[in-house]
Parts: structure tokens; C-alpha cells; sequence
């Protein structure tokens, strides 16, 4: 389990969607093991059920074997904290910056989302777009 690599939301939403390149990517990804937060738990449960239809006993299914390959880290109140002072200090939405606050606290060196430039460093984080064309 690489546990120095940290999912974002859309990782989990791509390994079971239809995009077939997208999802080959993500479930490479995450087989691999790395670090996942109940917030992108709670994230991937309300994307599954409201745009991809799916039931709540298949979310539950589709959680319980992300939580066999991926650590799953708490969002507790340092954590909170923590992604405040990085939503005012870099200017990031707080959901994103509660997700950077957990893999920062967690240790990770990579972030893999959507939601920031490739490449970006946040406080040592580096974030990767696994899907962003190579240069």
C-alpha cells in the first residue's frame, strides 16, 4: 500500500465510471493502495447516488473494497482547522483545502484530483491530474 498517495473524490467517482480510459486509470490507481478521508467517502456517496443512480447497498459495496485497498483517515477538528488556515492562506475553495489539511496530515506526498493545476505544490504536497495529457 503506497500510503504517500492521497484520492481525491473524482479518483473514486472514475473507477466506476463508464469512461473507460478514465476508470482503467483510477482503478490502477487505487489498487495500489494510498490514503482516502471520510470526506471523500461522503463526497463519493452523494456523486454515486445522485448522478450515477446508484443504490445505497451498491455505494456501500463500492466503499468497502476502496476501504480494503486505501487507508481511511478521519476529518476531525485539527484537520479542520488545518484546512481553514490553507483555504485563507492559498485561496482554495474549504472543501478542497480539507482534503490538502488530510493528506498533509496524514504524510502523503501526492494529491491525485481534478481540482487543482498538475504539478502544483501545496506545503510539500504535490498534486497530480492522473488524467491530464503528458507534456
Amino acid at each position: 500500500m503506497s500510503e504517500s498517495d492521497f484520492y481525491d473524490t473524482s479518483i473514486l467517482v472514475y473507477a466506476v465510471s463508464g469512461d473507460e480510459t478514465k476508470a482503467d486509470r483510477a482503478e490502477h490507481l487505487i489498487a495500489g493502495g494510498g490514503v482516502i478521508s471520510v470526506q471523500v467517502f461522503n463526497e463519493f456517496a452523494s456523486v454515486a447516488t445522485r448522478k450515477l443512480r446508484a443504490r445505497l447497498s451498491v455505494v456501500r459495496q463500492l466503499l468497502g473494497r476502496f476501504r480494503a485497498l486505501c487507508l481511511v483517515v478521519p476529518l476531525d477538528v485539527a484537520t479542520h482547522e488545518e484546512g481553514l488556515d490553507l483555504a485563507e492562506r492559498y485561496r482554495l475553495p474549504v472543501y478542497d483545502s480539507m482534503i490538502v489539511a488530510a493528506a498533509l496530515r496524514t504524510g502523503c506526498r501526492t494529491l491525485y484530483t481534478e481540482d487543482f493545476a498538475d504539478g502544483q505544490v501545496i506545503e510539500g504536497l504535490t498534486v497530480r491530474n492522473p488524467f491530464a495529457a503528458p507534456p
